[in-house]
């Protein structure tokens, strides 16, 4: 194997405060979306919402992730990482604290949907940028831990939702939506000073920049000729979807939709599932709260094994043996309260190589010059399935009961370990520039090199 001073660095205090900045987005994600939930209560109860209204003021966030990822990546690869990399959390807190003087339900909806937005923007910025600086024995766990932050961010949404709800004021609503700006304040105070990216440097012809950025991070002795050579990949959005990344694209978008589309619906309704499966009071809410931690832990036992076992065998079996364990809720929903626990508990915890494989992959099969475009795309494509599956599993509950619903997930699920098998590489041991270029990336069947953990 070929030793390249950028991709096989020693991992830095640099690399470390990268990974733990980048994963503000998905943090921010994950509280935003969730502390909606717990000030829903109150809000509707202020402003007698309709349920349909409940449905756009929670929807308005997931649409502006949609929108927000796409246009993200574009203006990442066109504008450069460093910039946009505290831009977007600049509007998160300025959205954020907005919300606390919304006047109606309206306002409150577009506050939502321009925060949907910048967070969306914020994941190819982010994973653009931490891919383009972390050695290749770390940058599967690194971009793994992204969705591992975004369930800490619920957690801790929750936590601070429920104790702002128990001060009894008015405005408590309020407070709680605003909150999501401190956070933000803190990981964009941390962001400053952060680098552009040299290859993103050196793909825009300012090699003298590059140079002096890639001094200041990997030494004296290293420069831009240490640089890989990256196939020309200036293409727009048709001729990417024409050219052999289109093949790559189809196959992130549709693995990436079949792992989120179960996961977001038990997730966004574990409580009314559980009741279906005849869970009832208090085992309906210890339920939930411990398939929210099964999924934390889910995410990093996959990001230990995803240099050990390999991308391409942690996605294929993180797929089947999930799809296993929702196929047997569908075909047993009377099964004791032991036993649909112990089978929501294996798929919430096998799921996770699914879920930290959605950034690893994106990152690593497309060159500089569209890495950005090409994860901002991908993700907002997803999120189209995942908002129609999770707006229909409250009529399919209802018009085709627990255990058919089950089992449609579970034919999802498994129809992705299908796609896996014919259609993900493996890209452990690869730099990017292997990784990224056409023609050279491994078949399935072909062993990668091998990586110490």
């Amino acid at each position: 194997m070929i030793i390249n001073p950028l991709d096989d660095a020693p991992l830095t205090r640099f690399h470390k405060k990268l990974a733990v900045f980048s994963s503000g987005g998905p943090f921010l994600d994950g509280f935003i979306l969730s502390i909606i939930g717990v000030a829903m209560v109150q809000i509707s109860d202020q402003w007698h919402l309709s349920a349909a209204a409940q449905g756009l003021i929670a929807a308005s966030t997931l649409i502006g992730i949609l929108f927000g990822a796409y246009v993200g990546g574009r203006m990442t690869d066109r504008f450069g990482r460093e910039v946009l990399f505290t831009i977007d959390l600049i509007a998160i807190i300025a959205f954020s604290v907005a919300q606390f003087f919304a006047p109606n339900v309206i306002w409150l909806i577009i506050l939502r949907l321009l925060i949907g937005m910048a967070v969306g923007a914020d994941y190819p910025i982010a994973t653009s940028l931490l891919t383009e600086f972390t050695p290749r024995k770390y940058r599967g766990p690194f971009l793994g831990a992204f969705v591992a932050m975004w369930f800490v961010g619920a957690a801790v949404a929750y936590i601070v939702g429920q104790l702002l709800a128990q001060t009894g004021d008015v405005n408590a609503w309020r407070w709680m939506l605003a909150s999501a700006a401190i956070p933000a304040i803190i990981i964009v105070l941390a962001r400053i000073g952060t680098p552009e990216s040299p290859r993103w440097l050196v793909s825009k012809g300012r090699h003298d920049e590059a140079d002096e950025v890639m001094r200041k991070v990997y030494g004296p002795s290293v420069s831009v000729t240490d640089l890989p050579q990256e196939e020309d990949a200036n293409v727009g959005v048709k001729d990417l979807l024409r050219s052999g990344y289109g093949t790559r694209m189809a196959f992130i978008t549709l693995f990436w939709t079949f792992s989120i589309v179960p996961l977001f619906a038990v997730y966004a309704f574990a409580p009314k599932i559980l009741g279906a499966l005849n869970l009832s009071g208090d085992a309906v809410h210890v339920g939930s709260a411990v398939i929210t931690i099964l999924f934390l832990v889910g995410c990093v036992i996959a990001l230990f094994l995803v240099n050990r076992v390999g991308r391409r065998p942690l996605l294929i079996h993180s797929f089947l043996w999930s799809g296993i364990a929702l196929a047997l809720l569908g075909f047993f929903p009377n099964a004791s309260t032991w036993i649909i626990m112990a089978l929501f508990a294996i798929y919430a915890v096998v799921i996770g190589g699914t879920q930290i494989m959605q950034w690893v992959y994106p990152n690593e099969l497309f060159p500089t010059e569209i890495r950005g475009t090409a994860v901002g795309m991908a993700s907002s494509l997803s999120r189209i399935g995942a908002a129609v599956g999770t707006f229909l599993v409250p009529m399919a509950l209802d018009s085709l009961g627990i255990g058919m619903t089950m089992l449609i997930g579970a034919a999802i699920t498994l129809l992705g370990a299908v796609l896996s098998h014919f259609m993900a590489p493996e890209t452990r041991g690869m730099t990017l520039t292997e990784s990224a270029a056409l023609g050279t990336a491994p078949a399935p069947s072909r062993q990668a090199a091998p990586v110490a953990a």
